[in-house]
């Protein structure tokens, strides 16, 4: 039971990225975020880390309560990946034409990846292993 509570943890954070970075990023805010050094390109960002932010917060809340805290670390964690993702591109004048443009892509992707796996071990860390009848299997967690 274990193993399929943390197989749907890692796809409802791979959901998260998939509709938080596609189907809710209008053209504006995936236009607007890559002028990083703009008022409006911050605006933008700060919008689009906020709509991470709060599905990280809804999905730490079902499976961890104590952590709601990582909605906020998610908040400036995603803001900082995709502004320096922004900025490499600009920088460089990189479009969708250009290959490293879809490397630049595909880290920042792998990169939101890699932190939300960092948040499911954080919450598997967090349950509560003797209610779950599994102490023995308790991951290592200081205590």
């Amino acid at each position: 039971m274990i193993l399929v509570d943390i197989l749907l943890l890692y796809l409802a954070f791979r959901a998260k990225q998939v509709i938080c970075d596609f189907f809710l990023q209008t053209g504006w805010l995936a236009m607007a975020k890559e002028a990083v050094l703009s008022r409006e390109g911050m605006k933008a960002l700060a919008i689009h880390a906020g709509i991470h932010a709060a599905f990280t917060f809804m999905l730490v809340v079902v499976f961890a309560p104590k952590l709601w805290w990582l909605g906020i670390v998610d908040f400036f964690i995603h803001a900082a990946i995709d502004r320096t993702k922004a900025a490499l591109v600009l920088k460089n004048g990189w479009t969708y034409k250009h290959f490293q443009y879809w490397w630049a892509f595909g880290v920042d992707q792998e990169a939101h990846n890699l932190t939300h796996v960092v948040y499911i071990v954080l919450i598997v860390m967090s349950w509560d292993w003797q209610s779950l009848g599994m102490a023995a299997a308790a991951p290592m967690a200081g205590g």
